[in-house]
């Protein structure tokens, strides 16, 4: 009886050490099943869950409403707080170019707010300022998320000069303003690949200290041992630095040992390969299942979709 319950504590000991727990197990336990598919799906809406429930810390958001004046006085101000936005990114905003050029705009004197040439970097407009350059008058372009299920044989890269197919060519059709992939995927490497026209938005995703999830469903050419297992769960040295994983577990019910779901919030290039390389391992196939509490629910591989508001509020939360 002292054996059972000694070998007992050991496999738990192990598991924590591998970064399992309860909740880390029920989110890797991955399978091709319509079952497991929809208990994936279930993530986004538990972790929205909980962080409006009554005993989870309220998340105190900026105001973005500043009382500062406004560069020309043109229009009344009003009692109410009003919106600033640098004009540069307002200008980038546009879709004509990107901050960079819109500087360079800015300082050659080409910019013009309500009438007034404005060469100063960093100045702040109101949202609802005429901005012009030349003869032409900007509009604030409409901010776009969309969300793809990437297919293997795609590059991530706006344009790539040896002509290989992108992953622009299957979202081209999403929207009309110019979108970008949030962080990248390896050509033979599938799953969620976001886009947007939000730069701040990009910016904070692939912030190695925002610290966005990642969960990949991973395919080896031959079985993972329990002791690699919980070596990689403990961190590995790779040659770019000391890289740990949030979970790592085998898939489903464990009977096939090469079937692997693991999750990290690393971006560094290739890092999920380069984990199991270092251990003598190939990765056969990756599958990129949940990115930012998004899910692959009722996306087919190669179809894109839009974020819903709720989304979209979601992972600006994060």
């Amino acid at each position: 009886m002292r054996n059972n319950e000694s070998e007992k504590r050991s496999r738990k000991d192990s598991k924590q050490r591998a970064g399992f727990s309860k909740s880390t197990t029920k989110k890797i336990n991955l399978s091709r099943s319509k079952k497991t598919a929809r208990l994936i799906s279930k993530r986004f809406d538990e972790v929205e869950q909980s962080r409006t429930s009554d005993n989870s810390k309220k998340i105190i958001r900026p105001s973005f409403q500043k009382t500062e004046k406004k560069i020309t006085g043109d229009r009344s101000s009003s009692k109410s707080e009003v919106s600033l936005v640098r004009l540069n990114k307002f200008i980038a905003n546009s879709g004509i170019c990107s901050r960079r050029e819109a500087d360079n705009l800015i300082t050659a004197g080409a910019v013009k707010v309500n009438g007034i040439v404005v060469t100063e970097l960093g100045t702040k407009i109101n949202i609802r300022d005429k901005v012009q350059i030349g003869e032409q008058t900007l509009k604030p372009e409409k901010l776009q998320y969309v969300l793809l299920n990437k297919p293997k044989g795609y590059i991530t890269t706006t344009d790539d000069p040896e002509k290989r197919n992108t992953v622009m060519i299957l979202v081209e059709k999403a929207c009309k303003e110019r979108i970008y992939p949030v962080g990248r995927l390896d050509r033979n490497t599938t799953g969620l690949l976001l886009f947007t026209n939000d730069g701040d938005l990009a910016k904070k995703l692939t912030h190695p200290r925002s610290r966005i999830a990642k969960l990949y469903h991973v395919y080896l050419n031959k079985s993972l041992t329990r002791n690699d297992m919980i070596k990689i769960g403990e961190g590995l040295e790779l040659e770019d630095g000391f890289i740990k994983v949030d979970g790592i577990a085998y898939v489903g019910d464990g009977a096939d040992k090469k079937d692997i779901g693991i999750e990290l919030h690393s971006g560094k290039n290739r890092i999920v390969r380069r984990i199991f390389e270092s251990l003598s391992y190939d990765v056969v196939k990756l599958d990129r299942v949940i990115f930012a509490g998004l899910t692959k629910k009722d996306l087919p591989r190669g179809k894109f979709r839009h974020l819903t508001p709720k989304e979209v509020a979601f992972i600006k939360k994060l």
